[in-house]
């Protein structure tokens, strides 16, 4: 829809104009630094940071009913650059200019209800919202939208040129930053660095084919992580994991997009995420507070956070019910399905704390929760889900089981509306679903395959018959007819299903 096309009243203030004033704050020792320079940790004490907009105040001189309004018709447009997670301009990033914008087809990812059968198991109503439908195929394209934005607005100010994007990943990551950083390939290139053989195949190939550099290095994620950190101190380079604060900015169109599906009305409603890395959950909480200060939202929703007992340091801390008792321990990890999540120290967790306690000061209430869910429960989830018509990938799984025991430890009751995070396409993790059908997990994943969920390919080939047709050698004549006819008989026999019409076609009389 075009400019011209909308109500006067809207005309004029549809299109973003608040400015902004942004910068870096350090969550430590509360430094703030100007948002010209690349920074990831306080030059001072080497925390982490979140960017802040000296101005936002000036966005509560709209009626939240009003930015409720902006954003329903801005909706309609056909600008690429605001059709996005921009968007939300005003909230993510108000002093990037339109033109500096990268829009991949990133946000705005459907939420699915599940099926009456599904919600009957589980108890409650849910959605999966697929953020495995973003261009890259995970929600890492939500912050690299910003991130590689952000990038292009220094280039285009003259700030920055000839950028080395690097990253760690186990998978999500890198493909999305390759994928970014190969549609800026004027000025960007890319280096990912992967756990050496911990990513799936899939995920393996994607920065391969957006032509980035990738590296595999012995160990897990956190070893990677901390050869970017050195890489980002030590050598001029563009840090893309969720350390960097853009990404974190980017990713909280999550919330905002759930606000605006669900018409800005977050009564009884119950977000799940996997923790992984901590970028995500940190981005939901900050995402829904903007909405709830500026009153585009009454109320804040339930945040619940789901990690693998393989990789829990998050729910641990959480497990301490004095807050002044709490201590944050990384874990050693094991393998999980859910390898985005396989995490044993993740670099957000002073973002988490910090916003984890102004969202249940805003709240009056505790409405943030942590809980953690086995190796069995997360692929079995999984597998329920896409057998009710999902898409879920493994995080997915792990968002359902956290539901499931959400609902175990009344942190949700039934008559809530839950919406869980699908953080990629379950094709990106379809070698676990193999692995679970062949039943060939190691011990070290704690997996034994229900016999019900295992479902593989049944060769039919009649022993009757002499002869099949191959490529390049098709049978013909009767013998092809008895091909067709024995084959469709040996499988109406393996499902079960009877005849109940004659052979012969009957011919109908209109005369």
């Amino acid at each position: 829809m075009r400019l011209e096309h909308f109500p006067e009243t809207i005309r004029s203030i549809i299109m973003p104009s608040h400015q902004g004033e942004l910068y870096y704050q350090c969550l430590g020792c509360n430094a703030e630094y100007s948002i010209d320079q690349l920074l990831y940790t306080c030059p001072s004490c080497n925390q982490v940071l979140l960017i802040f907009d000296k101005k936002f105040d000036e966005l509560s001189h709209r009626d939240g009913k009003l930015w409720q309004t902006i954003f329903d018709y801005r909706k309609m447009l056909t600008i690429p650059a605001l059709k996005g997670i921009y968007l939300y301009h005003e909230f993510i990033g108000p002093m990037i200019p339109i033109e500096s914008i990268v829009y991949l087809g990133e946000g705005h990812t459907p939420v699915i209800e599940a099926n009456s059968l599904l919600k009957k198991q589980i108890g409650m109503t849910f959605y999966f919202k697929n953020d495995g439908q973003n261009p890259s195929a995970s929600f890492k394209d939500r912050g690299m939208a910003s991130a590689f934005s952000y990038l292009q607005y220094l280039i285009h100010k003259g700030l920055a040129s000839d950028i080395l994007a690097v990253c760690a990943s186990t998978g999500d990551t890198s493909a999305s930053a390759a994928l970014y950083a190969a549609y800026l390939k004027e000025f960007v290139k890319s280096a990912v660095l992967l756990p050496y053989k911990k990513v799936t195949p899939q995920q393996l190939s994607q920065p391969l084919g957006s032509g980035a550099h990738v590296f595999e290095i012995p160990g897990v994620f956190d070893d990677c992580m901390k050869v970017v950190e050195y890489l980002s101190v030590h050598y001029p380079v563009a840090l893309l994991n969720s350390k960097n604060a853009w990404r974190i900015l980017g990713q909280e169109s999550y919330a905002y997009e759930i606000a605006q599906d669900f018409e800005y009305d977050m009564t009884d409603i119950a977000v799940i995420v996997p923790i992984g890395n901590a970028g995500n959950i940190t981005a939901i909480l900050s995402g829904f507070l903007k909405f709830f200060k500026t009153g585009i939202i009454r109320t804040l929703p339930k945040i619940i956070g789901v990690q693998s007992t393989h990789a829990n340091p998050v729910y641990r801390y959480y497990q301490e019910s004095d807050p002044s008792k709490r201590q944050f321990k990384p874990v050693v990890v094991k393998p999980s399905v859910a390898q985005a999540a396989m995490i044993g120290n993740p670099v957000s967790m002073p973002r988490v704390v910090y916003l984890v306690d102004e969202y249940n000061r805003y709240a009056d209430s505790e409405r943030v929760f942590f809980v953690e869910a086995t190796e069995q429960h997360i692929m079995d989830y999984q597998l329920l889900a896409n057998q009710n018509g999902h898409i879920a990938c493994t995080q997915g799984g792990e968002s359902l089981a956290g539901l499931v025991m959400a609902l175990e430890k009344h942190y949700v009751n039934k008559n809530d509306i839950a919406i869980l995070d699908s953080t990629a396409h379950a094709l990106k993790f379809s070698n676990f679903q193999d692995m679970y059908f062949e039943n060939r997990f190691s011990e070290e994943f704690n997996i034994c395959p229900n016999p019900k969920m295992i479902n593989t390919p049944k060769l039919i080939q009649p022993q009757d018959l002499k002869n099949f047709p191959q490529p390049g050698a098709p049978l013909t004549g009767e013998e092809f007819n008895q091909f067709v006819k024995r084959t469709a008989e040996e499988i109406a026999k393996r499902l079960q299903v009877t005849r109940t019409h004659s052979s012969e076609p009957q011919s109908t009389n209109n005369g």
